[in-house]
């Protein structure tokens, strides 16, 4: 498990350091909050233990910065002052836990653990590609941030096509998936609802995500 460590005293970064290396993470460290941020928005992190109070971007900063940018790794927050302002806020700006100085790095250990596995399961329930977000849970399509309004059917059909990009489903598979019946070669339902999506997504992003396959049906394009 990877983990981006920023901490700038060095005491308490030696030992975090080391006791995490024995449970068996790998510890990438930045003492200074610029050099932190700049890691953790260009390279893939199963959890961030961020310090509050570090030089450069404290670390709300870096909190807050991270989430603008869609990055939704797992956070950690670090700080010697334990208020429940600072926890609040830390929290509010979308950490995913805290903890107060002093601690035991088998309890840090451990909260990195739980915050992974929240984590996993929350991806599971979201889809992602490209510009396109798809909530299961929530039921809530997102295009460049922006919401995109689906009927029931439309997204049911999307979700359908979203779970497994590039691969080339037949016009009586849809029928059976979303609309539960066999393929009536009369109707059209499926080409007039994939018209309906995209018409919804085109203001957004000119992209051509779902593909025609002439005399086939149609895939979810991969993101190049």
């Amino acid at each position: 498990m990877n983990v981006l460590f920023v901490e700038d005293e060095i005491k308490i970064a030696d030992f975090v350091r080391a006791g995490l290396k024995e449970q068996g993470f790998v510890v990438d460290y930045f003492d200074n909050g610029d050099d932190g941020y700049m890691q953790a928005l260009h390279n893939d992190y199963d959890v961030i233990v961020l310090d509050i109070m570090v030089p450069g971007k404290d670390g709300l900063a870096i909190l807050k910065q991270l989430r603008s940018a869609g990055r939704n790794v797992p956070v950690i927050l670090l700080t010697a002052r334990n208020e429940l302002d600072d926890r609040l806020q830390g929290l509010n700006l979308g950490a995913d836990d805290y903890i107060a100085k002093p601690f035991f790095v088998e309890e840090l250990g451990a909260r990195i653990h739980a915050v992974v596995r929240r984590s996993v399961g929350e991806r599971q329930n979201l889809l992602s590609v490209g510009t396109l977000k798809l909530d299961r849970i929530t039921r809530e399509v997102t295009c460049h941030q922006q919401v995109i309004e689906l009927t029931s059917r439309e997204f049911n059909l999307l979700e359908y096509l979203m779970r497994s990009p590039g691969q080339v489903f037949t016009r009586t598979q849809i029928l059976e998936h979303v609309w539960g019946y066999d393929f009536n070669p009369n109707t059209n339902v499926v080409d007039v609802c994939i018209q309906r999506i995209r018409r919804k997504i085109e203001p957004l992003d000119q992209a051509v995500w779902i593909e025609s396959i002439r005399g086939v049906g149609y895939r979810f394009r991969k993101p190049e």
